[in-house]
């Protein structure tokens, strides 16, 4: 019989589940004395499910109202465990991407059920990421490409509706990537590109998205921020990680790079003004990099500035 690695679980709830016999399984659950803690439990140790079982005091409508329920959906299967769910709350929970909503309590929902609707839940949710990667990822760099990051933020804007929260995408244009390909040959800028995506994502926290809008043209979302001016401050740094030269078969090679910033909801409230409005900012922006330039951020338009060293 084949061995599966562990279910994480992470479980809110008096009472934490023994699945200890499931078939299902085997499973680790983490338990959560509060809702609040479950974020945080979630950037220490990725959970392949959240159960959420409530009490007759915790209404779907108050899970609705709860600002962090979209973080979680985005990583982990969520479901959960309700007395007398309202049937249109349920529904809501499901569109807004909740795997499952399940009537009962602790004692009345058996363990093994809850055990299997757990176990089927994380594997539609790794089902549906992988059919994602395969239909929506840019080949020479393996980031997700633009219809992946438009679908991806037509859904947090969807969310936005009911938790409104600011975000922003930057638009980072690239200078030296064709001339690397003429040069070196397509296989060798497609290397250039992935070594360009890592950097990218070190800069970045786990809950941001790198994506690819072109041979030479990135996308960074980040999905939360505190401060509107997080965007500035991300945006130079970036730019800054990326003058940095790249060695690639045996060389190494500079790049130049124009960043712009779109937020929302100043600057547009759907997914597809948003990109339009970063491509056109990196568009105007200055490049810097190659030519021994450093990056200043014009706050009035987010772009990239150039000024001499």
């Amino acid at each position: 019989m084949a061995v599966h690695a562990p279910i994480q679980v992470a479980c809110l709830g008096a009472a934490q589940p023994d699945w200890s016999t499931s078939a299902y399984g085997p499973f680790v659950i983490h338990p959560l004395r509060t809702l609040a803690e479950a974020p945080a439990l979630l950037g220490e140790l990725p959970c392949d499910a959240v159960l959420l079982k409530l009490d007759r005091q915790q209404s779907l409508a108050w899970l609705l109202a709860w600002p962090g329920l979209a973080r979680l959906m985005l990583d982990a299967a969520v479901l959960v465990v309700a007395p007398e769910p309202a049937p249109a709350d349920a529904l809501r929970l499901l569109d807004m991407g909740v795997q499952d909503v399940i009537p009962g309590h602790d004692v009345a929902v058996a363990v093994a059920d809850l055990a299997r609707a757990t176990r089927l839940a994380v594997q539609r949710h790794r089902l549906a990421r992988e059919a994602r990667k395969a239909y929506a990822t840019d080949l020479g760099s393996g980031l997700p490409n633009q219809a992946q990051l438009m679908e991806h933020m037509t859904h947090l804007l969807a969310l936005r509706e009911r938790e409104p929260a600011a975000m922003a995408l930057l638009a980072l244009r690239i200078e030296g990537l064709p001339a690397a390909e003429a040069r070196l040959g397509a296989e060798a800028a497609n290397v250039l590109r992935r070594k360009v995506a890592v950097r990218l994502r070190a800069g970045l926290r786990a809950s941001d998205v790198v994506a690819a809008l072109g041979r030479d043209s990135f996308a960074v979302l980040l999905a939360w921020i505190d401060d509107p001016e997080d965007g500035d401050r991300v945006a130079t740094k970036l730019a800054q990680s990326l003058k940095r030269p790249f060695s690639v078969s045996g060389q190494d090679l500079g790049l130049a790079v124009a960043v712009g910033v779109a937020r929302y909801p100043a600057h547009a409230k759907d997914a597809r003004g948003l990109i339009h409005h970063a491509m056109q900012s990196a568009g105007q922006g200055a490049s810097v990099g190659r030519t021994g330039l450093v990056a200043g951020l014009d706050r009035r338009s987010g772009d990239l500035a150039a000024n001499d060293e």
